[in-house]
């Protein structure tokens, strides 16, 4: 709400654009303009047909519905990338990366609750 009382945005109308919904994971290649390369990630729509795709670098805004293509459907349930590991679970070496890409900790065994 602004100070006025009004409402700052409103709903879209549609719950699918182009056939994309927000949280489909999605493999972007853009071959021409700003964003040139290949983006995978998480979707978040727009009734205008450019999407955000939110990626382990960062999200990408207004990528264009027709460099998409849907990889999975959101089904209800959060899902991130992880780095690929080897057979002793430490992650693989990167090549030609800035940094490493992100990977989910496992849990504890040593850390309990109880007293």
């Amino acid at each position: 709400m602004t100070a006025q009382g009004f409402p700052r945005g409103y709903l879209m109308r549609q719950k699918q654009v182009h056939g994309f919904q927000t949280g489909d994971m999605v493999k972007a290649v853009v071959t021409k303009g700003k964003k040139v390369g290949t983006h995978c990630g998480r979707v978040a729509v727009r009734a205008s047909g450019n999407f955000n795709i939110q990626t382990p670098q960062g999200a990408i805004q207004g990528v264009a519905h027709r460099w998409c293509k849907i990889t999975q459907r959101n089904d209800g349930y959060g899902y991130s990338l992880m780095a690929k590991t080897d057979a002793t679970g430490t992650p693989s070496k990167q090549r030609n990366a800035s940094r490493p890409a992100p990977y989910l900790t496992g849990l504890k065994a040593d850390v309990s609750r109880a007293n």
